[in-house]
């Protein structure tokens, strides 16, 4: 089993994640990368889209969609995301303002949704974790906004620091308590030549996976514990994606670590 996938930022439209390539089944991610002036049209059934600008200005223009040069970071550390949402069976281009760089996330719908434009002052900004396994984590797409399954946030995360820590899963439909959640999480560092650790895995050990992750790398969660670590002296930002019936952090602790939470 290999849960990890690249992006080489190369420009155009890249499908990483897709439902014939992966052990998820409720969400696929493409990047895209386009000059300024290229375009880009999408138009498939079914499918609700989140359009999370990494960095650069865009435009995004379908039914009742007319978003101008939107996006306002130079960098993905260069504050909150501007995100705009699409309902499904919506036609629609993004064209480049300027070289942007943009992670196309979509999953299936069956219910109808008004287009939003999630501007980055929408961005809701919490601290999380305790020394050790502090994160500054930003909500997105998230109970703000009507969607049918995605979820979409950004964490921050400052060297030698974990995050999805203490380790919870969310794959098991137990509502209130635990959702059954599928999720990606795409990794940026601040210097090209960071790195950090993922992990994911079962308790009935069927998942045990460990990667190495730098920029431009991707990690399918299809279901299990999943810690990460970024490496001391290198900053790391990880966009992360949920897709599953109940939205929102409803998740378990692998009970051998929950006393850390005490």
């Amino acid at each position: 089993m290999n849960l990890k996938k690249t992006w080489n930022k190369k420009y155009g439209k890249s499908e990483i994640v897709t439902k014939n390539n992966s052990t998820c089944k409720l969400v696929e991610m493409d990047m895209l990368r386009l000059a300024a002036g290229e375009s880009k049209k999408y138009n498939e059934e079914n499918k609700e889209f989140a359009l999370v600008i990494l960095c650069g200005k865009c435009s995004v223009k379908g039914d009742g969609i007319d978003f101008k040069s939107i996006g306002k970071r130079e960098t993905v550390f260069d504050g909150p995301a501007t995100c705009v949402y699409i309902p499904r069976n919506t036609e629609f281009t993004v064209t480049g303002d300027s070289e942007v760089s943009i992670a196309v996330c979509k999953s299936p719908a069956k219910n109808d949704h008004k287009p939003v434009l999630i501007a980055p002052e929408d961005v809701v900004i919490k601290n999380l974790g305790k020394p050790g396994w502090q994160r500054e984590a930003h909500f997105i797409l998230d109970e703000k906004c009507e969607a049918d399954i995605l979820y979409i946030g950004e964490a921050f995360v400052k060297g030698g620091q974990w995050a999805s820590y203490p380790p919870h899963k969310h794959d098991d439909d137990n509502m209130p308590t635990e959702a059954a959640t599928e999720e990606i999480y795409y990794y940026e560092f601040k210097d090209p030549r960071g790195f950090g650790i993922q992990r994911v895995y079962t308790m009935e050990g069927d998942i045990d996976e460990t990667y190495t992750v730098k920029s431009g790398d991707m990690v399918e969660i299809p279901r299990g514990y999943h810690p990460f670590h970024t490496a001391p002296g290198y900053d790391n930002y990880y966009l992360w994606i949920m897709a599953g019936e109940n939205r929102g952090f409803f998740m378990t602790t692998d009970e051998d670590h929950k006393w850390l939470n005490q």
